[in-house]
């Protein structure tokens, strides 16, 4: 008995790009002793035997049903407006990673049963390639150029080629295509120039440009001389401003010193007038209280030497002076000789 047969069965693989478009065929063609209505169902197979199979496109009774698998809701359609027409075939728009899997479509028209596995897998271009240098840049050495593209579905694969000079690798040179390392063994001057690395999967490539400049040895004791040169300036510089900032603090600390040893309430000095009245009033004190035996001291001291502003000044000047009329103490009751003070006349001479 003839039925219904699917007619796409050329291709059963599928690769495409991230964000790209793809169309699963699926025609058929049916056949006189089909009566019943037409299904299409598109599903999609887990990797897991263990999960069920998810329907996620249906046409049933003339009408198409997309709603039952969520991820892909708005980026499927039928590719006919009209399956029924004999072309049940699938397109899904702006591709992701977990789109890939496997497809089956099935048709029914009873008694007529047909389906198809359609398996699609979706690659991620390279992007976001760089390109670095490893090593020191300087003659003899050797220098590794680096290439690596931090987005991109396996398996990914890289190539150096140079743009500058003579635009070939150097003869030196060692590539490794997986991992996008190119070795410049004792590197000379020539080496010097622009690189250029494309990384490259099923899909797509991306690309980047690096510029290698080889230069003389380093003169490392140079270095280390100017580094110890600018230590030691550095530090004399820093222990110099160490000393004025000490000095400074000094200075300030004995201007406060010297500040607060002056004070305000300190009499001044008594004149010379006030110290011979004291010096006077106190030898009197003393005479007065002396007896026989230390007199002999007292009665030898010359009177022209007792500092007195009135002693000081010319006999012309001296002013006229009353006699002194001192009460000796009655030395009789101590057992003492009497003693007679000397008084001063008018004219100025000692009685």
């Amino acid at each position: 008995t003839r039925s219904l047969s699917i007619t796409s069965t050329e291709q059963s693989m599928f690769e495409k790009a991230q964000g790209e478009k793809v169309t699963l065929p699926c025609t058929f063609v049916l056949s006189e002793e089909d009566e019943g209505p037409l299904d299409i169902e598109w599903v999609l197979i887990p990797a897991d035997n263990q999960k069920k199979e998810q329907i996620i496109i249906m046409y049933a009774v003339n009408r198409i049903y997309n709603h039952f698998y969520a991820s892909m809701t708005g980026r499927m359609q039928f590719t006919s407006p009209d399956p029924k027409s004999g072309d049940g075939s699938l397109d899904i728009l702006n591709l992701k990673s977990t789109d890939t899997g496997t497809y089956q479509c099935k048709v029914k028209k009873a008694p007529g049963v047909q389906s198809q596995k359609i398996q699609l897998t979706v690659l991620v271009k390279p992007a976001r390639t760089k390109c670095s240098v490893e090593g020191p840049h300087e003659i003899g050495k050797d220098v590794i150029l680096k290439c690596a593209s931090q987005e991109g579905s396996p398996l990914l694969s890289y190539d150096w080629r140079r743009v500058s000079g003579t635009q070939d690798l150097p003869a030196t040179s060692m590539l490794n295509k997986n991992t996008g390392e190119l070795l410049l063994k004792n590197a000379s001057q020539d080496y010097s120039g622009t690189y250029h690395c494309v990384a490259s999967n099923r899909v797509g490539t991306d690309e980047c440009s690096i510029e290698l400049h080889v230069t003389p040895p380093i003169n490392t004791a140079g270095v280390i001389a100017g580094a110890i040169i600018g230590t030691l300036l550095g530090l004399s510089v820093l222990a110099f401003l160490v000393f004025c900032c000490c000095k400074k603090h000094r200075e300030k600390k004995y201007e406060k010193e010297v500040h607060h040893d002056i004070r305000e309430d300190v009499p001044p000095p008594k004149s010379r007038s006030s110290t011979a009245r004291s010096y006077i009033g106190s030898n009197r004190s003393s005479l007065g209280s002396m007896s026989p035996s230390n007199m002999e001291g007292y009665t030898k001291t010359p009177y022209s030497q007792v500092p007195s502003e009135d002693f000081e000044r010319p006999p012309g000047q001296n002013p006229a002076f009353a006699p002194s009329k001192v009460a000796a103490p009655n030395l009789s009751r101590m057992g003492a000789v009497p003693v007679m003070i000397p008084a001063q006349s008018k004219d100025g001479s000692i009685v």
